[in-house]
């Protein structure tokens, strides 16, 4: 049994193990193959992001939808790369929209070269990406052209917020879905496609994949206040101080909201403060651990990937069904 892929998952047969281990690295040959340009300068800021790592959630769930059909067909590893290559250029324009200084432990590629270089070159990957795609049929092409569209409207409506009298919580689900959801359901059905599995399997590895990725969002969103650095690898609040809203977060607002709790009241009213004071962030962060928002937050989390697991009972079982549920398993520990 060997630990393969994100969140440490453990594969349990000789072969399933091999083949994606081999897949994974034939992803990750695309990926810099595809990073390359005539110019220098180009290749180094398209795999600046590469080269600093990541948990290739996404290309693993297409390797591990594709034992449903025939997952030495030709189409799955460039499939792969088209979602991964996807995901690396969205992370180029959130930090340029989040000025974020950092990413995957390094300096991001706005902190480095400016905006316009980094918006530049998360469009020089989108082309890359697309180029790929075009040669995988206009089927592969339309499925990545709905989904980015969605991923492109959650992100409008994560930046202009939930309209007069709806719901910030249930807004902010739908967000999830179209940002984080939609890219990962298309992994799960890319997997499934280019393999040829039945269309009933291509439906449930899709629904599987957007559920899964709400919950693996979610659960980030738990970490961010619930975690210390050596656990995460990250600042332990660094959502909270930057002001950016998340589920506990919600949830918190929503119950002082709704119950006028004095205590609750003026934790919101901290919420709205100066978090880049040190002391005052300390406190919020410190109050918001103990506080049955984050609880709520983490039931959240294991709901959306208890969900997951369910759509994939119609499944067959075997090593592949066990690791994608096991999946689910993980990202609720995450959250934990």
């Amino acid at each position: 049994m060997t630990v393969v892929g994100p969140f440490g998952l453990s594969v349990r047969d000789q072969a399933l193990e091999t083949d994606v281990q081999a897949g994974l690295a034939a992803v990750e040959a695309g990926l810099l193959e595809a990073t390359k340009s005539e110019v220098p300068f180009i290749t180094d800021a398209a795999q600046h992001l590469l080269r600093a790592g990541g948990k290739r959630f996404r290309p693993l769930l297409v390797m591990l939808a594709s034992r449903f059909g025939d997952p030495y067909a030709p189409g799955i590893v460039p499939a792969a790369v088209v979602v991964e290559l996807t995901h690396l250029a969205t992370l180029y324009h959130d930090d340029i929209m989040d000025e974020a200084d950092e990413r995957r432990g390094v300096a991001s590629a706005n902190a480095r070269w400016g905006n316009s270089v980094a918006v530049l070159t998360g469009d020089f990957l989108f082309a890359r990406a697309s180029h790929i795609l075009a040669d995988l049929g206009p089927e592969a092409v339309r499925i990545q052209a709905e989904a980015f569209e969605r991923l492109v409207t959650g992100q409008i409506l994560e930046t202009a917020g939930p309209r007069d009298g709806r719901d910030p919580v249930a807004h902010y689900l739908d967000v999830m879905a179209g940002k984080t959801g939609s890219l990962i359901a298309v992994s799960g059905r890319f997997g499934a496609l280019m393999s040829g599995a039945d269309e009933s399997v291509v439906d449930i590895l899709t629904q599987y994949g957007e559920r899964l990725g709400i919950a693996f969002q979610l659960a980030d969103d738990v970490l961010d206040i619930a975690s210390d650095a050596h656990e995460s690898g990250k600042t332990p609040g660094t959502d909270l101080r930057e002001g950016i809203p998340t589920l506990p977060v919600l949830r918190l607002r929503e119950m002082a909201a709704q119950g006028g709790d004095p205590d609750d009241l003026e934790l919101v009213r901290l919420l709205d403060g100066d978090l880049t004071d040190d002391a005052l962030h300390a406190q919020v962060l410190a109050r918001l651990r103990v506080h049955p928002a984050l609880e709520q937050a983490r039931r959240d989390t294991v709901r959306y990937a208890q969900e997951a697991r369910a759509a994939l009972a119609p499944l067959p079982e075997g090593f592949a069904k066990s690791a994608l549920e096991e999946l689910c398993d993980a990202v609720v520990h995450r959250a934990g």
